[in-house]
């Protein structure tokens, strides 16, 4: 018995170990952390004697239960030992004899050379065993932001365009095991360490993605815009969160291999603000104003205003109807009408200076560019 005694410190707390425990999530876990530690709660619900087990070993027989839109990996020793990555109540098996359960079946014998290991290692397990919940749901609002302008080539515009823009983004863990071995910092491994959230403002790892994404978007917007195949324009971008999403991962990726390396991946962007530079507002003021006197609608915006030229003419005075006859020169759709009207023109006294002021009125309304009037000025004041 004085052997026994000897070693009750060891002893003891190596039979406390043989207990079955039950592993559950952290309580109270934001939706922004990416992973955090699996805590032990006794099956008896605290109504027995296991008190005394060691805190990183996990029985042989222990269960784990893994929620959905979780993964689950267990490390021994600082290296990754298993992998759940679908929901539901598992039992922890494993070869280490650190982890054997006595009450799962195996020898007195091991449990007591496993308490000869613990007094040489001052009485704690030979071995640390850790499990570890890895979240694998979208985790939300991780911010992205730019203080000056960044630029692209934009193929639509067919120029080099700038705007400070900011928002944010959804990310993904796609690779639990790539994520841990490849970018979790050690000390968000370890027994007391804390909970690896992408929000907390001293994450160094989640500094690092910002800054990432932010070195990412000018490439993003360029394949957003360029994209032949969808005719994807710069107005469409703050509306399409799934497919700029995709331009912004594809930049991403390109750059620094988040998916391959680090088993990460951005699902989706919400763009808050997009603020263009001064050359970039004037380019896209031009580009809307194309827009809307090319194709059929620009012809069709042409024809009601010779229409209304037409009818004032009738109205007015014969003058009118001169002026609009020069205003619809070179129109194919009313080209016989302007050509009755052109020649009526010729058989009527007219008055130059009303004629100009009638231009300038269609020049001021955009029916006509400024070349056409100033030729139009030219021939009426015979300069």
């Amino acid at each position: 018995m004085g052997f026994i005694k000897a070693f009750t410190g060891a002893l003891s707390g190596t039979f406390a170990d043989q207990w079955k425990d039950y592993y559950v999530p952290q309580e109270n876990i934001p939706g922004t952390a990416a992973i955090f530690k699996a805590v032990k709660k006794g099956t008896d619900s605290g109504r027995g004697e296991n008190t005394k087990g060691s805190e990183n070993v996990i029985s042989n027989g222990s269960k784990i239960v893994v929620p959905e839109g979780m993964a689950l990996i267990t490390m021994q020793d600082g290296a990754i030992t298993g992998c759940v990555v679908e929901p539901g109540g598992f039992i922890f098996s494993s070869d280490d004899p650190n982890s054997k359960s006595f009450f799962g079946g195996n020898g007195i014998f091991e449990s007591i050379g496993q308490s000869w290991d613990r007094f040489k290692f001052g009485g704690m397990p030979a071995s640390q065993q850790l499990a570890f919940y890895i979240n694998l749901k979208e985790i939300p609002n991780n911010r992205f932001g730019t203080q000056s302008e960044i630029y692209w080539d934009d193929a639509y515009l067919n120029a080099q365009v700038g705007a400070i823009t900011r928002g944010t983004y959804t990310l993904k863990i796609v690779d639990p095991v790539l994520f841990v071995k490849n970018f979790v910092p050690v000390q968000y491994l370890q027994p007391n360490g804390p909970v690896f959230d992408f929000a907390d403002m001293d994450n160094d790892a989640g500094t690092q993605l910002f800054n990432e994404v932010v070195g990412s978007l000018s490439a993003a917007f360029s394949n957003y815009t360029n994209d032949p195949n969808k005719g994807n324009r710069i107005a469409k971008i703050q509306g399409d969160q799934i497919g700029f999403a995709q331009s912004l991962s594809k930049a991403v990726e390109d750059a620094y291999q988040w998916k391959s390396t680090r088993g990460l991946e951005i699902v989706k962007v919400a763009i808050q603000t997009i603020e263009y530079d001064e050359d970039t507002k004037k380019l896209l003021s031009d580009v809307k104003k194309a827009d809307a006197l090319s194709g059929a609608r620009g012809n069709s915006f042409m024809q009601q205003a010779v229409a209304r030229g037409f009818q004032a003419a009738g109205e007015n005075s014969k003058d009118g109807a001169a002026s609009m006859a020069f205003m619809g020169m070179g129109m194919n759709a009313v080209g016989g009408a302007v050509g009755g009207l052109q020649q009526q023109t010729q058989n009527t006294a007219e008055d130059p200076y009303e004629r100009l002021a009638k231009l300038k009125e269609l020049l001021d309304k955009g029916v006509i560019t400024q070349e056409e009037f100033n030729a139009a000025k030219a021939k009426l004041l015979g300069i």
